[in-house]
């Protein structure tokens, strides 16, 4: 819920305070992204070789320490854009060494796979509820506070998070010593992910999508303050009321895939996903009833999100050998992080160039178009999840 404050929060530092140019905050979600795509790889390397939930730990600490950073450089006028894109890109560091770790943590805590659609189903409900409540309070917080000053919330669910990670008691096995070769280390990541074509299809249409969520959420950000002179309260009611669609993806994600082929439901789920940001386009009319269309569209690609992300989850995890857990969520961080790095420097340049409702448009054609990817894709075929493999090789 923490995080869902900062989403907004630290773009809407850099427009209020700071007076950002649309590149400008394109950039800023850029940065929060990038060390993705540069440091994923090798730090999946290093979440094979350690316990899991002390990388966890170390990197919820780091990310409590450089958001409370921020509202008091504020407080003391310190704070300038140059120093707010430096913090992003190094909360994004930490950040990359969390989902590289919770991932590869949960069979440690769930031992069957038959399980994880339930452990995955679990997790997409509380993620799921964090984001409709997140948005709706992180808009209320930067009206009455300011967007600097909101983020003190943030830094306070790290110390939440840490707690709750504390308290797990569940013994965590140190890995197995393997070869130490990180090249070879990472070869054998890159190999297994790409060489699978189940894991292969998941990996490039996650690519188009998160190319697609990011692109399209920073760019409405944009259109919505500035072209439409939309409150910050407005915006994260609309983001808020929006994510009620991934709960409920999530939510009935298991009954759906219990009862129809899994290669159905995620065709249907991804679909959805990829063709909601068209309603932003065609949205028309009174100002209400154009929130009442972007409330459509953002409900319709989260609750795709909600029930496709449950399957591709559960795929990852029953195709892949726990001792390459980690390198191939790195790999997967790697392709669908570096998607939203990319969609966000590319949303700040296409509103630049287009205007944000033109980059909008260029964007969701595009996104809709990728839905032929997900038609011809193998996981589209699947009747239900292929057998755990126990270990490579």
């Amino acid at each position: 819920m923490g995080t869902q404050v900062t989403n907004l929060a630290l773009p809407l530092t850099a427009i209020t305070a700071f007076g950002a140019d649309d590149e400008q905050v394109g950039l800023l979600r850029f940065l929060q992204l990038v060390p993705y795509l540069g440091l994923a790889l090798v730090f999946g390397v290093w979440v094979d070789r350690v316990r899991r939930r002390s990388m966890m730990l170390g990197a919820n600490l780091v990310r409590l320490v450089l958001l409370a950073a921020i509202p008091l450089l504020y407080w003391t006028h310190l704070l300038d854009l140059t120093t707010l894109l430096v913090i992003a890109c190094a909360v994004g560091v930490a950040s990359v060494l969390y989902d590289l770790s919770w991932m590869s943590y949960v069979p440690t805590v769930v031992k069957d796979p038959a399980q994880y659609v339930e452990a995955g189903a679990k997790m997409g409900v509380s993620s799921s509820t964090a984001e409709v409540a997140g948005p709706g309070l992180a808009g209320l917080l930067i009206s009455a506070l300011t967007a600097p000053v909101a983020l003190v919330v943030d830094a306070f669910s790290y110390l939440v998070s840490v707690l709750s990670l504390l308290a797990i008691r569940t013994r965590e096995q140190r890995p197995a010593p393997v070869r130490r070769h990180l090249g070879a280390e990472l070869r054998d990541g890159l190999r297994w992910v790409l060489g699978n074509p189940i894991l292969r299809a998941l990996a490039l249409i996650g690519f188009c999508c998160n190319f697609s969520m990011i692109s399209v959420w920073t760019m409405f950000l944009l259109y919505g303050t500035r072209d439409l002179g939309l409150t910050s309260a407005t915006i994260g009611m609309v983001f808020a009321a929006a994510s009620v669609g991934g709960l409920i993806g999530a939510g009935v994600s298991r009954k759906v895939i219990a009862r129809f082929r899994l290669g159905r439901v995620y065709f249907v789920a991804q679909s959805a996903l990829l063709l909601g940001p068209l309603v932003i386009v065609v949205a028309g009319g009174p100002v209400p009833v154009m929130i009442g269309m972007f409330i459509a569209s953002f409900f319709l690609t989260y609750l795709g999100l909600g029930v496709a992300g449950v399957i591709i989850v559960s795929l990852r995890q029953t195709s892949t050998p726990p001792s390459m857990m980690g390198r191939m969520t790195a790999v997967f961080r790697t392709l669908l992080f570096g998607g939203g790095a990319l969609g966000g420097l590319a949303a700040g340049l296409l509103a630049g160039h287009l205007g944000a409702h033109g980059g909008l448009t260029v964007v969701a054609v595009a996104s809709a178009l990728a839905v032929i990817g997900v038609l011809v894709s193998p996981v589209s075929r699947l009747r239900g999840l292929p057998e755990p493999v126990a270990e490579a090789g």
